[in-house]
């Protein structure tokens, strides 16, 4: 076995396809990373908005995470329908295409798409971010260490979808045990306390209230914690990577990974209220997060508290991967309506949509390093386009069951239709909540690219209406083509250049272009060495053209001369042979002129349908 296969794994036959899909244990950390890990994140986000309100402020985090949970239970049974209407990937993409129309499909691509490039970014930064506030030594290296583990997880979601899967399973239920452990054990001891328990370690003392409730606040802080939703839609997307039975397997990876989130969002906010938890200013001394403060106070600071911060700060980092896992199959998607680059569609050599992970890695590292390695800011932008997908695919699968019609298409619709308009209302919110935040670049980003598939789709559409036939093929003027080769000195791969030119057609034209003023010495090498074996042979001998050159120039007036043929012989193809030195190793390629790639990438450039360019390579 290569080094290459070892690290990226053997390449998989189609055949082998079905050994690659998954079941919900392996579907969890494949899909339900990134919003498992929005329960170390959504809680924290909407608490910080709560600091002005001192202790009071904590008293509010329950009604606003338990509005959020029945906000994700109404999500959760929409998209159990959507899996089950499509078995093959359900994504927003697909379903607003296929019932609201090519508009409707492009927003809600647009929106997915950016939304799995700022998961990406962001979910390894907060890792990152979180290992760094444990270990101060490390802030100089946050963004080395941010592009470290995006090529780590590169690496491994190269290797496939169920390699995946085992490599993360061991962190995934590592954080989901722990976290668990924590808010059952902090439930019991708030039960026994009668609600007012006695931390181990005290978390900080709250500030006093500087500001009042107001509705405005009310809406920011639901906005910052409909964060915690964000990845619930990966499975639907990804149906077509579970084993069969397919639709079973995936709801039950959904229902998992909702009644998990749901639990942590529930369980998190309940025991911030027992035990007196609000959040820290992030950029102050002290900080300390919210689940650290929750597991210190709760279970102290043993090695269960290291154990659990770990498992933290791990799925945190690793929860990018479901923007790997659900990236590649929505591009591949758009790419077969044509609105995304063909090369989307192939599939590499472990059955990934590779090109998609390229993309992916490229624009994310993009975003790491024009923040540093700090994407905090991106934060308020990850609810937009969660939820504008989210309202989309209800709205699509209203229409969807509207068209099918039949027995129980009512009650359908009504599950479909209260998913649309709560989670359209949500997506009015965090709008207008986020608005001064950034999510303006949402508003800016999301057109840009929807006219850059447009411009896309137009492309392809030209090109087919220009290639496409309908006809037999034409068997009138056949002629033989006038046959072009550029000459230089007398060598094997001039050699072999006119043999095949003479074997292609009657009628072979050699071009010299005299640059260093050796017409005479080309003469006497062409008269010995071709036409007078040609003649004697009693063949047709090309015919030698000189091109003066006082500039020393040789590429263009060659490519004029071809042209001014091609304008001369308007019924006959031009065919130009272009004989090329090909090296044996890589670091050889500058030892030699480079006047052969320039003159093939001219021609085609200036070139037109009856100038054709064939490459005669002799290998060293």
């Amino acid at each position: 076995m290569s080094f290459f296969d070892l690290v990226a794994g053997k390449p998989l036959a189609t055949s082998e396809e079905r050994a690659e899909h998954i079941g919900p244990i392996a579907g969890i950390p494949v899909f339900g990373l990134d919003a498992l890990s929005s329960a170390a994140y959504g809680p924290e986000a909407a608490l910080t908005l709560l600091i002005p309100l001192g202790v009071a402020g904590i008293t509010h985090i329950v009604s606003i995470s338990f509005a959020i949970i029945a906000l994700l239970a109404i999500v959760f049974f929409s998209y159990c329908q959507t899996i089950d209407a499509y078995p093959n990937g359900g994504g927003s993409y697909t379903v607003a295409s296929e019932n609201l129309g090519e508009t409707a499909g492009l927003l809600a691509a647009a929106a997915l798409m950016i939304d799995y490039i700022l998961n990406a970014a962001v979910g390894i930064s907060a890792g990152v971010g979180a290992l760094v506030s444990a270990f101060p030594a490390l802030l100089p290296h946050t963004l080395a260490l941010c592009l470290t583990i995006l090529l780590i997880l590169t690496l491994i979601n190269m290797r496939g979808t169920k390699d995946t899967g085992v490599a993360f399973l061991l962190p995934t239920y590592l954080f989901i045990g722990t976290l668990l452990v924590v808010i059952l054990i902090g439930a019991i001891r708030a039960i026994a306390a009668s609600g007012h328990p006695v931390p181990i370690i005290a978390p900080p003392h709250l500030p006093v209230a500087t500001s009042m409730l107001s509705l405005w606040l009310l809406a920011k802080v639901f906005a910052s914690g409909c964060t915690a939703m964000t990845g619930v839609e990966a499975v639907s997307n990804g149906v077509a990577a579970f084993r069969e039975p397919t639709q079973r397997n995936a709801k039950r990876t959904l229902t998992i990974i909702i009644v998990l989130l749901m639990v942590f969002l529930g369980g998190i906010a309940l025991l911030c209220r027992a035990y007196g938890i609000g959040a820290t200013d992030p950029t102050g001394t002290g900080y300390q997060s919210i689940l650290s403060q929750l597991i210190s106070a709760v279970m102290g600071r043993g090695w269960f508290y290291y154990l659990a911060i770990g498992a933290i700060l791990s799925v945190l980092a690793l929860s990018a991967n479901t923007s790997y896992a659900d990236f590649p199959r929505l591009t591949r998607t758009i790419a077969e309506h044509d609105y995304l680059p063909h090369v989307f569609k192939i599939r590499g050599r472990r059955l990934l949509y590779s090109h998609g992970i390229v993309a992916l890695v490229g624009f994310t590292s993009v975003l790491l390093i024009i923040f540093g390695g700090v994407t905090d800011r991106l934060i308020p932008l990850f609810a937009i386009g969660a939820f504008l997908a989210f309202t989309l695919s209800q709205a699509g699968m209203v229409m969807h069951w509207k068209k099918l019609g039949g027995k129980g298409a009512v009650r359908h619709m009504i599950v479909n239709g209260i998913g649309a308009v709560a989670t359209g209302i949500t997506l009015l919110v965090v709008l207008v909540a986020k608005f001064r935040d950034g999510a303006w670049i949402i508003t800016i980003l999301i057109p840009a690219l929807i006219f850059l598939m447009i411009g896309i789709k137009r492309h392809y559409t030209r090109v087919d209406s220009e290639i496409d036939i309908d006809r037999p093929i034409r068997i009138d003027t056949l002629t033989q083509p006038l046959v072009v080769v550029p000459l230089d000195r007398w060598t094997r791969i001039t050699e072999k250049g006119l043999r095949f030119a003479m074997k292609l057609s009657s009628q072979v034209e050699a071009v010299h272009v005299d640059a260093e003023q050796c017409r005479a010495k080309v003469e006497q090498m062409w008269q010995r060495n071709v036409a007078t074996p040609i003649a004697q042979a009693g063949q047709a001998v090309p015919r030698l053209v000189f091109l003066s050159s006082p500039y020393r120039f040789v590429l263009m007036p060659l490519v004029e001369h071809i042209l001014q043929l091609e304008r001369d012989q308007p019924d006959r193809q031009i065919a130009v042979l272009v004989p090329e030195l090909v090296v044996k190793h890589w670091w050889q390629t500058p030892l030699h002129n480079q006047r052969a790639q320039l003159l093939k990438l001219l021609l085609l450039l200036r070139g037109n349908q009856r100038i054709m360019v064939i490459n005669i390579p002799w290998y060293l």
